[in-house]
């Protein structure tokens, strides 16, 4: 199987900061990789020197030759009072015709939106939106950033399902990044936890009839939910870029997370394309 993208011993600086270090990781044809990671840990930046927006300092981004990327921003802003339907943005930066943006917006599941203002639509509409542009490439690697945020459980789950859908549609790899800490899409082949490295990682462990996933999300998932269980060997401490009080930064976070769990109870490689110096 041919690798689609790879990062080999990564590290990225802004000026003396050190943001990313050592990170080498890998996409396939086909898999889901999920990385999260606390606020501050790198997990953008890690998406933009794989596409190619941030220069190594260190280490190397490998791609296959003529890869074909897919990449949905965490933040677009668009000037609201500015007049442009769904099907005219996606026209912009490409040769599309009205079928073809049709077609991918059938595919994301909002065929109906395409002579809709952008100015319109929610953001749940906004991001399949965004996710079709990024279909319109035929890509090979979808890069998403943070394309479920502001979404509630439901919508977060049926963003989900619609990716499962697509990387079998495709064949497309996707690597995306998750806001939440514990709680990911159930077909990651892969989840990676980082704090300006790689903390750990392994699978997800699916729990959608579990009591605890009904008491946190109720039925209306669909099992495309499940819970990451970190297993941190180490702590930041001695880091001041990524200090925490806990093991990776999660002390805060997790009490947050259990908090809002109690409120909820109630209702790839082949060509180098860049190296550092």
């Amino acid at each position: 199987m041919t690798t689609l993208i790879e990062a080999r011993d990564l590290t990225i600086k802004y000026g003396s900061a050190e943001v990313l270090r050592g990170v080498t990781l890998s996409v396939e044809p086909g898999e889901i990789v999920t990385i999260v990671g606390p606020n501050g840990s790198g997990k953008t930046t890690l998406l933009r020197a794989l596409i190619g927006a941030e220069r190594p300092y260190a280490g190397m981004v490998l791609r296959h030759e003529s890869l074909r990327i897919g990449y949905v921003p965490q933040v677009l802003n668009i000037d609201r009072t500015m007049p442009i339907t769904v099907a005219a943005f996606l026209s912009l930066g490409g040769s599309y015709d009205a079928a073809r943006i049709s077609a991918a917006l059938d595919r994301v599941g909002v065929a109906h939106v395409a002579g809709q203002q952008i100015a319109d639509l929610s953001g749940g509409q906004f991001q399949r939106v965004l996710l079709a542009r990024a279909v319109l490439r035929d890509p090979e690697l979808l890069v998403l950033d943070e394309p479920t945020k502001g979404l509630d459980q439901p919508g977060v789950a049926a963003f989900y399902q619609m990716l499962d859908t697509l990387r079998h549609e495709i064949g497309c790899g996707i690597i995306m990044v998750s806001h939440d800490l514990h709680v990911v899409m159930s077909d990651s082949d892969r989840v990676i936890c980082i704090n300006g490295h790689i903390c750990c990682q392994g699978t997800p462990t699916v729990v959608s009839q579990a009591p605890e996933y009904r008491a946190l999300f109720g039925q209306g998932t669909g099992g495309a939910l499940a819970l990451y269980k970190h297993h941190h060997d180490h702590s930041h401490d001695h880091d001041p870029l990524h200090k925490d009080d806990g093991p990776c930064g999660y002390a805060e976070q997790e009490g947050q997370a259990a908090s809002s769990a109690q409120a909820q109870d109630k209702v790839g490689a082949d060509t180098a394309v860049s190296t550092g110096p």
